[in-house]
């Protein structure tokens, strides 16, 4: 009976060992409409600072990866799907979202912030955006904020699928303004001819109190499945690698004059 056990505890190990991934080859998913972080080039390829990145910390691990594009509405239950293996688009690290998937080490941070037209009397202020409609792009972290604080307070929050549609009604004045990530709208519109006439209204914020900032989050990491806790470990080791090389602050010097990372 013992030597039975024994051996059944053998094949067990093996066994695991056998599924055990080696990680050598990765699928990265981003959304490939959210610039500077992630867009699509002429030729459908994915590229940004998430792609950069990612690819960088595939170069640390000596991995292969591919890249999938995926909406944003279903980039968790594609990743629960096993459609890919992680995702590096933007995507915050949320109390909310650590219920369904584990996240690397942050690999930047970004305050929220309202864009509407420059000289606008808007702030990011509850009584000052009653009766306003603002704009958000459907299940990030601004979306979570205006709807947990503002829709049910007197604010009409209208969602969007892409951002850059978000803008697009921003311009022909269906939207009195947006409520967005401040380095995507810094880098995606103000800095464009598009976005010439606008401009943050009052002061970007990461949380201004403990409920705010647990809507917020605490930085944006590459999402993985809670089960892959070994690639998750990898990701980790990368990260801080190139971080230490010098190779992460080449990449952000590429898309952003100043440190994104945060304390």
């Amino acid at each position: 009976m013992i030597r039975r056990i024994c051996l059944m505890a053998a094949l067990a190990i093996l066994s695991q060992n056998a599924l055990a991934k080696d990680w050598t080859k990765i699928r990265f998913a981003t959304e490939g409409a959210y610039p500077p972080f992630n867009m699509t080039a002429p030729d459908g390829t994915v590229q940004g600072f998430d792609v950069d990145i990612a690819n960088a910390l595939c170069k640390q691990m000596q991995a292969e990866c591919t890249w999938v594009k995926q909406e944003w509405d279903g980039m968790i239950p594609a990743l629960m799907g096993r459609k890919f293996d992680a995702i590096a688009a933007s995507m915050s690290i949320t109390e909310d979202r650590k219920k369904k998937v584990d996240f690397s080490d942050k690999y930047y941070a970004t305050p929220l912030g309202l864009v509407t037209a420059k000289g606008s009397a808007l702030r990011p202020d509850l009584a000052l955006l009653k009766g306003k409609r603002i704009g958000v792009q459907r299940g990030t972290v601004a979306d979570n904020f205006a709807t947990r604080f503002w829709a049910s307070e007197g604010v009409e929050v209208i969602r969007y699928g892409k951002q850059e549609e978000v803008y697009l009604d921003l311009a022909a004045g269906r939207l009195d303004a947006t409520w967005v990530d401040a380095l995507e709208a810094e880098g995606g519109f103000l800095t464009k001819p598009t976005g010439e006439g606008y401009a943050f209204a009052g002061p970007t914020i990461f949380g201004r109190n403990a409920d705010e900032k647990a809507v917020i989050g605490e930085g944006v990491g590459v999402a993985v499945r809670k089960k892959d806790a070994d690639l998750k470990a990898k990701i980790n080791k990368a990260l801080a690698e190139i971080r230490a090389n010098g190779t992460y602050d080449s990449i952000r010097k590429k898309y952003f004059a100043q440190d994104i990372y945060g304390e």
